[in-house]
């Protein structure tokens, strides 16, 4: 059982998720409160970000610790479920009908 974090993977991901939301790091530094200087150090992995910072990280995302953390869960895929149903979440029944048949497709 792995019981160390990744930061290098984490830091990675923080910066996946916050491109994906068109955030620059100090936009992110200011929705969480910190110094940009401080996404730049979580991101590169130069320092270990506190469970508080991750989840006000995570919050001003819009996305879960679980996701941010998900490739080094042992059963990651529980993670990326649950990112996949809160994005779902925002469309509304006619989208998500597409997207069923998006997934059938497949």
């Amino acid at each position: 059982m792995k019981s160390t974090i990744d930061y290098k993977k984490l830091g990675m991901r923080v910066k996946e998720v916050r491109i994906s939301r068109n955030l620059t790091q100090e936009n992110l530094a200011q929705m969480v409160d910190c110094n940009p200087a401080h996404i730049s150090n979580v991101e590169n992995a130069h320092t270990k970000v506190s469970l508080i910072a991750l989840l006000a990280i995570a919050n001003a995302l819009d996305t879960t610790i679980d996701y941010l953390l998900a490739d080094q869960y042992e059963k990651s895929e529980n993670a990326l479920d649950g990112a996949i149903l809160k994005a779902l979440a925002k469309f509304d029944n006619e989208k998500k009908e597409r997207i069923l048949k998006m997934i059938d497709f497949m």
